[in-house]
């Protein structure tokens, strides 16, 4: 059959915009087509406007240093709408970046929605126009999920919604405890904002290192947050002076703003995958191989709107692992282990590999190497934050199965370490390595002892019933 192109991507984001380039190059006919800004959630509503606010953030805490270090700040102010706006014409810039990588490549840019007609069909809705391709990769990610049982959810705001805020609120409510949430909490916090957290879970950053979860917590609140975990907000109401949202327990939270971050949901909606055979589970998220192709020979998806891990780099690498696999003539599948990710809270938090309650559940002999401190540069500034850094070693193999840190640079640390645990390191290797001094990381190769050792018991077997 003669298709009109060899390769079709619905959702222009990082996975889409990947493995469009990458087909193209390789030789294929590719479209991609996006209502939306090209460069998705990550490039234009997520991951780098959020970080250059992390980066805003990091002022306050530079300034306040900075006296012990014998600066004077008399007369320093933050400035909301300049900060706000040149954040926002990065986005444009780097969006414009991405729109020419995909005109160099060769693929054709179609701005429309594109929904699914069959396995070969794809409707674009705002060209009513439909074309048809061998191959569709769907990369439409995700969205905020804002929950609308509460009476009133109407008056909160979505993470989408901070980048053009018209003025910086003084009071603001946030509902959720993932990355996210605190994430926003600590960046608001740093502005001079009077950030609360309300979480249902009954501790924040479900999925991390319990030692982790709780260093951020006692920082968070250190700082002056209001973290409070099994909270559910029942009610978000409009005042004279203001929101309110009211709690299980009947507090009442006084707010300018009220941010819903519990989660994203994928963008599958209306998308037409019924028509096309695509099974997904019950919240959206299609169901893929490790080729992210789906239960349909022709269609593949990636990214957020997957029922895998949800992180930008993730999406990049899978779009390209399509490409190559159809059009590279090298089938790639992959790995999604021992990934290193990050939450850019003040303190940060970088991680790769198992938790301790992970590897005590896969491993029968686990030890753990912990290192808590005061930072120098925290030392001359008067700072009381400590970081912590944290292994978990296999104990029959000394293999390192993971790291946890929490301080300043912990991001950067999990990026490197991740390669040593990608290579199968053991703690020997990293007991070899000359210290880097004076650093933070040099604590990661100077942790000789642990400090916990966890072994499963051994069954003994049954006794021989007597005779």
């Amino acid at each position: 059959m003669n298709y009109d192109y060899d390769f079709f991507v619905i959702g222009a984001g990082s996975g889409g915009v990947r493995a469009a380039r990458i087909a193209a190059q390789h030789g294929a006919r590719v479209a991609i087509a996006e209502d939306d800004k090209v460069g998705g959630t990550c490039v234009i509503r997520g991951c780098v406007p959020k970080k250059l606010f992390v980066h805003a953030a990091h002022f306050a805490d530079e300034l306040e240093d900075s006296i012990g270090f014998g600066w004077t700040t008399k007369g320093v102010k933050f400035d909301w709408p300049t900060l706000r706006d040149n954040v926002n014409a990065d986005t444009d810039w780097l969006s414009g970046i991405y729109i020419r990588n995909l005109e160099r490549s060769g693929a054709e840019l179609i701005r429309s929605r594109a929904v699914l007609e069959d396995a070969h069909t794809i409707r674009l809705v705002g060209e009513d126009r439909s074309v048809t391709a061998k191959y569709i990769l769907i990369a439409t990610g995700g969205r905020p999920v804002v929950d609308e049982s509460v009476p009133g959810f109407e008056h909160a705001i979505v993470s989408d919604d901070l980048f053009h805020l018209e003025r910086l609120p003084r009071r603001m409510v946030i509902i959720g405890g993932g990355y996210i949430a605190l994430e926003f909490a600590a960046i608001f916090n740093a502005f001079a904002v009077e950030t609360t957290v309300a979480h249902r879970g009954a501790d924040i950053l479900r999925g991390f290192d319990a030692d982790v979860r709780k260093a951020v917590h006692a920082a968070l609140e250190h700082r002056g947050i209001d973290v409070s975990c099994g909270t559910k907000i029942t009610r978000i109401e409009r005042k004279d002076d203001g929101l309110v949202a009211t709690t299980t327990g009947g507090d009442e939270l006084a707010a300018d703003q009220v941010l819903f971050a519990i989660g994203r949901s994928p963008n599958t909606v209306g998308l037409g995958l019924e028509e096309a055979g695509v099974v997904s589970e019950p919240d959206g998220r299609i169901e893929v191989d490790r080729y992210s192709r789906t239960n349909v020979e022709s269609i593949y998806a990636v990214g957020d709107v997957t029922n895998r891990i949800q992180l930008t780099p993730i999406a990049i690498r899978e779009g390209e692992a399509v490409a190559d696999t159809l059009f590279g003539g090298r089938p790639t599948a992959l790995d999604h282990a021992d990934i290193p990710t990050a939450v850019f809270t003040q303190p940060e938090v970088g991680t790769v590999g198992l938790t301790e309650e992970a590897a005590k559940a896969a491993h029968d002999a686990v030890d753990i190497y912990k290192a808590s401190f005061k930072p120098l540069h925290h030392r001359v500034a008067g700072r009381e934050e400590r970081m912590l850094l944290k292994l978990v070693v296999d104990g029959d193999t000394d293999r390192v199965l993971g790291f946890h840190g929490v301080g300043d640079g912990a991001a950067e640390m999990a990026q490197l370490v991740a390669v040593a645990i990608k290579m199968g390191a053991t703690k020997a290797d990293f007991d070899a390595t000359v210290a880097l001094h004076p650093t933070q990381s040099e604590e990661l190769v100077t942790m000789r002892s642990p400090v916990e050792r966890h072994r499963t018991p051994v069954a003994l077997p049954e006794p021989a019933p007597a005779k």
